[in-house]
């Protein structure tokens, strides 16, 4: 790559942290770990000049990859300590994944989409990460082979949180996740588990693609 161009990205780079910062990502670790995460790595085709830019983008199967604002304030509202094992329902592009994967011991990420999770699992690979476990499945019924879970994260909306992910979620552990009836009035919500129920905070409006029950087409 030559000097220009490596600065350029450089300097692409140091926006993209100043703004995370602007929309409310304050925790240090959080920050460190979406800055070691290069979210041009998920970012591919027509797509990958926008990799720093603060918006979502498109992805195959119809899916997009997260805000990288709202991944932070989700990631950050999930509290992940370093005993952490985490479950993430929606794959993706991986890149939740691999921001989460830095600050936990271990993740185990879902998708319904068999294509995304071999793309993202090819992604790990390159980038050396060896704590995440990629799995084609149904992620609304979560995993209950590996259950409980500390923290759970939902990267698309129901219209309420889905019962056996509360039921897979430890006795003080967080989940993150958006709800709402339609994809134009959701809300980002933070639920903890107590020893007597489950705790509720609203966070911010979002807007995700829906939670769709089943695989997708091969």
């Amino acid at each position: 790559m030559n000097p220009e161009k490596a600065a350029a990205i450089a300097e692409r780079k140091m926006q993209f942290l100043f703004q995370l910062r602007s929309r409310g990502v304050r925790d240090k670790a959080v920050l460190e770990a979406m800055e070691k995460i290069d979210r041009g790595a998920f970012v591919t085709g027509l797509f990958a000049e926008r990799a720093y830019e603060d918006t979502p983008l498109p992805i195959a199967c119809g899916q997009t990859i997260s805000q990288p604002s709202v991944v932070g304030l989700m990631t950050q509202a999930l509290n992940v300590t370093s005993r952490d094992k985490v479950l993430e329902v929606g794959t993706g592009s991986g890149y939740q994944a691999a921001i989460l994967s830095v600050l936990a011991r271990r993740v185990y990420t879902t998708d319904r989409h068999l294509r995304l999770v071999q793309e993202a699992r090819e992604v790990f690979d390159t980038l050396g990460i060896t704590n995440i476990i990629a799995m084609t499945k149904d992620g609304s019924h979560g995993v209950a082979e590996q259950a409980p879970f500390d923290r759970i994260i939902v990267t698309a909306a129901a219209e309420d949180p889905p019962g056996p992910l509360l039921a897979q979620l430890k006795i003080g552990g967080i989940m993150v996740l958006p709800v709402g009836q339609s994809d134009a009035v959701q809300s980002l919500i933070r639920v903890q588990r107590t020893e007597t129920g489950y705790e509720y905070d609203e966070l911010r409006p979002v807007r995700f693609v829906p939670l769709v029950e089943g695989l997708g087409d091969p």
